[in-house]
């Protein structure tokens, strides 16, 4: 997807609904890994899928609101 091709670590990640869903830590091969808003032992990565993604200019935007990709991501521990 040419669209990932943008995204570069530190850009906001926003819902079609224009609330804040994160920031880019790292595209991976399909999908994007969002930073720690608080690090720590025990914290968990969270990852959205590349298809989500509608455009991307200064930030990232997805195709559904902020609400719905916050209960849809995925979890990943951050000690794995």
């Amino acid at each position: 997807m040419t669209r990932t091709l943008k995204i570069r670590p530190g850009m906001e990640v926003v819902g079609s609904n224009g609330g804040y869903v994160g920031k880019v830590d790292k595209v991976e091969a399909k999908s994007i890994r969002l930073a720690h808003e608080d690090p720590g032992p025990g914290g968990q990565y969270h990852f959205i899928p590349a298809t989500w993604v509608k455009a991307v200019d200064d930030a990232v935007h997805l195709d559904r609101a902020c609400e719905d990709a916050m209960r849809e991501w995925e979890t990943a521990s951050a000690d794995s």
